[in-house]
Formats: C-alpha cells, sequence, structure tokens
C-alpha cells in the first residue's frame, strides 16, 4: 500500500521566462481595487526526482510573443538545461490548458507525451471558439500543433482527477477554462499544488474575487477551495502568475534565469 511516507519526494522548480505589467484593477473580475501597476509573470514548471521529470505547461514562443506584444525574455524550454534537462529527454508534459502563454513550443519537444483534459481539448477545438471572446486567449497556431500531436499518438487524455506517477496527481478543476487542470506534487516539504490559472495571483485566492479571464466563475471559486484543500497548506498553494512566488521562495543560484524552489519552504509566509 502506497502512503505519504513511502512516495518519492520531488523537487519542483518555477521558471520565469517572461513578464510583463498590467492595471491592478485588470486581475479581479470586479474591478474595485485601487488603480496602479501590477508584474505579471509568466512561468513554466519542473517536477523531478532522480533522472525522472515532469513539464507543466509549455510557455509561449516567438510567434505568440510578436503577435501578442509579449517579449520573451528567454524561450522557456531551451532555459530548462539551466536545470540540466535536455528538452529531448523530456517524456511526459501536463497541459494545464491550451491558452496562448501555456502550451506553445510543442515542436521543442520532439519525444514527449501531452498530457490533457478532455474537456480542454474538446473546448479548444469546439464550437466555443466561434465566439471571439472566448477564443481571444488561444492561439489558433498552438492549437494546430495540440492536433497534430493528437495525430500523432503523443497526446493522453484524461477524464477528470487522475494520478500520473506516484506523489504526482492530476486535478481537473475548470473555471478559467473548461478543463483545466492542476497539479499535485509530492515533496519533502508536503504536498505542493501547482494551480496554473485557476488563480493567477494570491490575491485571487486570498480575496475570492477571480480573474477576469473565466468561464465558470463558480467553478472557478469552487477550484480555489478544492485546490486549497488539496495543498498540505495555505503556503503550498502556488498561483499561476504572481511575482510572489519568486520573492517567497529560495532560487537556484549561479543560473542567468529566475528560477524558484518551491520542494523547499518560503521565506515569507502566503499573507
Amino acid at each position: 500500500m502506497t502512503t505519504a511516507s513511502t512516495l518519492p519526494q520531488y523537487e519542483v522548480y518555477a521558471l520565469r521566462f517572461a513578464t510583463m505589467q498590467r492595471r491592478t484593477g485588470e486581475n479581479f473580475i470586479f474591478r474595485d481595487e485601487h488603480d496602479g501597476v501590477v508584474e505579471m509573470d509568466f512561468f513554466i514548471w519542473l517536477v523531478r526526482h532522480g533522472k525522472s521529470t515532469i513539464l507543466v505547461d509549455t510557455g509561449f514562443g516567438e510567434r505568440s510573443a510578436q503577435q501578442r506584444k509579449r517579449p520573451l525574455d528567454l524561450c522557456p524550454i531551451e532555459a530548462l538545461r539551466h536545470l540540466d534537462v535536455e528538452p529531448a529527454d523530456i517524456r511526459d508534459v501536463v497541459l494545464t490548458h491550451l491558452h496562448w502563454d501555456h502550451a506553445g513550443n510543442l515542436d521543442k519537444l520532439p519525444n514527449a507525451t501531452f498530457h490533457i483534459q478532455d474537456d480542454e481539448a474538446a473546448y479548444a477545438t469546439g464550437r466555443c471558439m466561434c465566439e471571439p471572446s472566448l477564443r481571444r486567449a488561444f492561439a489558433v497556431e498552438d492549437v494546430c500543433d495540440f492536433v497534430r500531436r493528437v495525430y500523432d499518438e503523443r497526446v493522453c487524455f484524461h477524464d477528470g482527477d487522475d494520478t500520473l506517477a506516484p506523489g504526482v496527481e492530476l486535478i481537473r478543476v475548470g473555471g478559467h477554462t473548461k478543463g483545466l487542470q492542476a497539479v499535485r506534487v509530492h515533496t519533502a516539504r508536503g504536498w505542493v499544488v501547482l494551480a496554473s490559472d485557476a488563480a493567477h495571483y494570491y490575491a485571487n485566492l486570498e480575496r475570492r474575487i477571480p480573474f477576469p479571464v473565466v468561464v465558470d466563475v463558480a467553478g472557478m471559486l469552487e477550484g480555489h477551495k478544492r485546490l486549497v484543500k488539496a495543498a498540505s497548506s495555505p503556503d503550498h498553494f502556488i498561483p499561476g502568475h504572481d511575482p510572489l512566488v519568486l520573492a517567497r521562495y529560495p532560487r537556484v543560484e549561479n543560473v542567468p534565469v529566475a528560477i524558484a524552489c518551491l520542494h523547499r519552504e518560503p521565506a515569507a509566509a502566503s499573507a
């Protein structure tokens, strides 16, 4: 019988590959915030145990950077080499959802199998994409790249919560998109939840005010509750775009990339 004491203890890294500024009020569905400017960081996440690695999301590439005027600091896939990970060696990639900033660069991972929820694939390729307001956060080229991987038999579909490996679990929450999934990882300090865009910022969770890009508000709020319960504590919950992640967690030293070590204790508690 597998218990928490016998599960692998994974290392978990958040790698920032781009950043931008936006108005504070743009981060909440009810714009009652004081006006100001806040950073939005773009991350991919690496889960590692020994030589075994799982990549969570793939960021965006030059194509989307140019089309959406979102400059890249570096290619997120190439930057994995700063963690001694070769892109060609990655065998499993979790796509939390198919938005433009989470599902690009699939061509840079030639040997990977991509894990996605049934609902997300159906949403990104079905009738909802006839609506401009729903498809604006998707990049058609990236979605087509994903469909090509389906035809290449390199996509593994999941229908709800699932176990990807001992100590690595998928949690389907929806809300932000129809089939958003988070990743729960067992580490030396307990269960860390990579929430991705279930909550862009800690403040979305703490103030109970969702990010405005949302398909199902009630589903997003319920997802917050599920993910906090799945994490060992609120300090084990990792939002998708908050620069506080890099401020709170120890960083990998002596690399020219901002990489937070999420398997280590944060320097400050989530207030």
